[in-house]
């Protein structure tokens, strides 16, 4: 199963998650079938989106077009890390 961590400070978590949920409908078109947000323990700026996609080549197409450039810009994202990652395996214990 496709996956994508993206590591990243925003500038204001707030803010920045007004713009997330907003995008949820070009997210999901896009391919994304669900996430996970996270942030760090000592800093509630620095997030971690940890999604499944339908596919990896979707999830680039969708996170290197230049309206997804111009939305992290509006959310105020600095230095996103994006890593593609396909799965494993997983488990619970």
């Amino acid at each position: 199963m496709p996956h994508v961590l993206i590591i990243h400070e925003v500038e204001s978590y707030p803010a920045w998650k007004t713009v997330f949920d907003q995008a949820a409908g070009i997210r999901k078109a896009a391919g994304e079938i669900r996430y996970q947000l996270l942030k760090f323990d000592r800093d509630a700026n620095q997030i971690v989106h940890f999604s499944v996609w339908t596919s990896l080549d979707s999830a680039r197409r969708f996170f290197e077009s230049p309206e997804l450039v111009e939305v992290r810009r509006q959310a105020g994202v600095k230095a996103p890390e994006f890593l593609y990652l396909e799965e494993i395996e997983h488990g619970e214990l």
